[in-house]
């Protein structure tokens, strides 16, 4: 079965992210991304009110964040990288005890929204195609948004395609 992806381009400011930090090889990525999951989950009140909020007052979102080994906002490389499970926060927030912030760089993005099932294809349309065939290079790393109205299992991938101001 061949999917369809609808891409859109977003240009976002820098922003911070507080959560809890990991590192290892992208093949075996779930057996240590989700353990960052599930302790940030587990402890989100440590961090909740550095969480930035929307004028509705939901929560801006959670971010998977990612960078390479040497933490220079590239894309990952030999199959290794880094990634933070965590919210979006105020600029000014500290990071707690136990927990990490991240400034994630101005970028015009390029995002697609997927599911958790169609995550891999959604990473193969957008490297293999889409980016491509519109002349595009990665300009630094990907990036996952969960945003609190989508249901469970839902996200937006962001390709970096330009650096922002």
């Amino acid at each position: 079965m061949i999917l369809m992806f609808d891409v859109r381009i977003v240009d976002k400011p820098a922003f911070a992210v507080i959560g809890k930090e990991g590192a290892g090889p992208s093949q075996d990525s779930l057996s240590w991304i989700a353990p960052l999951w599930k302790s940030a989950n587990e402890h989100f009140s440590e961090i909740a009110n550095f969480a930035k909020k929307a004028d509705d007052g939901r929560l801006s979102g959670f971010w998977g964040a990612m960078t390479d080994m040497d933490r220079t906002d590239r894309p990952w490389r030999d199959g290794r990288g880094r990634y933070l499970a965590g919210c979006e926060t105020w600029w000014e927030a500290k990071a707690p005890e136990g927990w990490s912030r991240w400034v994630i760089p101005s970028f015009r993005f390029a995002v697609v929204h997927c599911t958790m099932r169609t995550y891999a294809e959604a990473m193969r349309y957008m490297t293999k195609e889409y980016l491509p065939s519109q002349g595009h290079l990665l300009v630094g790393a990907i990036q996952e948004s969960y945003l609190p109205l989508y249901p469970q299992g839902e996200l937006d991938l962001y390709f970096p395609i330009e650096k922002g101001q």
